[in-house]
């Protein structure tokens, strides 16, 4: 058997009430578990984290960490474009990830642990205010290009 590569997927909407639709936990869950479900090749499932929502399960030989961004990407922006919700001209959505090389935090199986991806699934009109927030090319800096992956998607 091969071994799977695990992705483990945040929520960070910064839009405002009313923007879009909220999405809970399960809703959030169920946009990535729709998307890939048509790749049977990747599992993918809500787990019980406090701050991780959906699990993602898949073989990098079939896919780039960056590549299974951009699907999530794709399938976060397609449940966007059918929100009944006033539009916005536009939003973007990013993926920021990285690839885990400290201990884990915690021995919860839902944890993030070293050689896993952790990925921050943001929501936002302002991108480059939000990377600037979060110091993003000051957190990146010391990182080889294998170990991060920024991926953006308008809506």
């Amino acid at each position: 058997m091969t071994a799977l590569t695990r992705m483990l997927l945040s929520h960070n909407c910064t839009l405002l009430d009313g923007q879009v639709a909220p999405l809970n936990r399960a809703d959030f869950a169920h946009v990535f578990i729709s998307a890939l479900k048509p790749h049977q090749h990747i599992r993918c499932s809500l787990i019980d984290n406090p701050h991780w929502i959906v699990e993602v399960l898949f073989n990098t030989q079939q896919h780039s960490p960056t590549d299974m961004a951009k699907l999530c990407a794709q399938g976060l922006s397609s449940r966007r474009s059918e929100d009944p919700y006033p539009r916005l001209n536009n939003h973007t959505i990013m993926l920021l990830g990285g690839i885990k090389t400290t201990p884990a935090l915690g021995s919860s199986p839902t944890s993030l642990r070293p050689g896993e991806w952790g990925v921050d699934v943001v929501e936002t009109v302002s991108p480059q205010e939000f990377l600037a927030g979060i110091n993003w090319e000051t957190a990146i800096a010391s990182k080889s290009s294998e170990q991060i992956f920024k991926v953006t998607q308008m809506v």
